[in-house]
C-alpha cells in the first residue's frame, strides 16, 4: 500500500511539473486589435489581421503553445515591460529610440508611410518622388521634404499618438506642422473624413483599406517614406531588462522568432499572408 501512494505521488508530481513546464513555455503576444488590415477585431470581436494570422503561423514553427492578448498602442511597450506579455506583434517599427527600451526579431514585413486627404484636396498632385528613404539623405530627399514643408505649411495633420508617424511630424524635417493626436488609427480615418484635418499621416495600407471598407474618397499624396524615422521595417518586439540585458527565457523567444520568421519567408507563408491582407506582398 505504501509502494502505492509513493507511485501515486510520484505521478502527481511528474504532472504538476510538466503542467507548470508546459505553462511557462506559453507565449503570449501582444497586438492592438486596432490597426487594420495589421491587426484588427471583426463583427464578433476576435482579433484577426496580417499580424494575427502570421503570429499564429509563427507559433506553429515554433512548436509553442501561444495566447494573443489585445492591448491599447500607447501602453504597448510599458505593458511588455510589465510581463502582462511576452512579445509584440503589432505594426511595430524597428526604430533606434524603441530599441533603448526593447529588442526586436529580424524585420517581417515593411510598413511605407504616406500621407493621406479627402478627394478634391488642395494637396493632391504634390510633385514630388514616388518614394524617399530617410536614411539615404541626398538631394532628392532635401527637395521633397522642402516640397512638403511648403505644402503642409499653416495645415492640421491627423496621427495616431506616440507612432514614428507622429516622430516625424514633430521632428521638424516637414517644417511646424500642426499635429493633432488620436488614440487609435480609427479615430485618425474618421476625423480625416469628417474635415477636421486637411492631411493625415500612417501606414499607406492603413488608409487604402479604411477607403475600401468605407467608400470614402480618401486619396494618397505625396511619397511613401521609409528609413530614418520611420524604422528598417516592422519586428516582432521583445523584452529588456531594466539593466539593458536579455534574460534567458526572453533570448530563447526572441530566437524562436528569428528561426520561425526565416522558415516562414522561405516558405512564402509571410508572402501569402501580406498578399490575403494587404493586396500586395510587404514581406521583408
Amino acid at each position: 500500500m505504501n509502494n502505492l501512494k509513493k507511485i501515486l505521488f510520484s505521478v502527481l508530481a511528474s504532472l504538476l511539473i510538466i503542467g507548470n513546464v508546459n505553462a511557462s513555455d506559453k507565449i503570449r503576444i501582444g497586438t492592438e486589435g486596432a490597426y487594420p488590415p495589421w491587426n484588427s477585431k471583426d463583427a464578433s470581436g476576435k482579433l484577426i489581421g496580417f499580424e494575427v494570422e502570421l503570429a499564429w503561423s509563427l507559433c506553429r514553427y515554433m512548436k509553442r503553445q501561444c495566447e494573443i492578448v489585445e492591448q491599447d498602442w500607447d501602453g504597448m511597450i510599458p505593458a511588455l515591460l510589465m510581463r502582462k506579455f511576452d512579445a509584440i506583434m503589432a505594426g511595430m517599427s524597428i526604430t533606434a529610440e524603441r530599441q533603448k527600451t526593447i529588442t526586436f526579431s529580424q524585420g517581417y514585413a515593411d510598413e511605407v508611410a504616406q500621407l493621406a486627404v479627402m478627394k478634391g484636396s488642395s494637396l493632391e498632385g504634390m510633385d514630388t518622388p514616388s518614394g524617399i528613404n530617410l536614411s539615404l539623405g541626398g538631394s532628392d530627399v532635401k527637395k521633397t521634404l522642402k516640397t512638403l514643408t511648403g505644402a503642409l505649411a499653416g495645415k492640421t495633420v491627423c496621427v495616431q499618438t506616440a507612432t514614428i508617424h507622429q516622430n516625424f511630424l514633430d521632428s521638424g524635417d516637414v517644417g511646424s506642422v500642426n499635429v493633432r493626436t488620436y488614440k487609435t488609427q480609427d479615430e485618425v480615418n474618421l476625423d480625416l473624413a469628417a474635415g477636421r484635418c486637411d492631411a493625415a499621416l500612417a501606414a499607406a495600407v492603413a488608409f487604402t483599406d479604411y477607403a475600401e471598407k468605407s467608400g470614402k474618397p480618401v486619396v494618397l499624396v505625396g511619397p511613401t517614406f521609409s528609413g530614418g524615422a520611420f524604422g528598417n521595417g516592422v519586428g516582432v518586439g521583445v523584452r529588456k531588462g531594466g539593466d539593458g540585458a536579455i534574460g534567458e527565457r526572453d533570448a530563447q523567444i526572441l530566437n524562436d522568432f528569428n528561426k520561425a520568421i526565416e522558415q516562414a519567408r522561405k516558405n512564402g507563408d509571410i508572402s501569402r499572408i501580406a498578399i490575403k491582407w494587404f493586396g500586395f506582398d510587404a514581406s521583408m
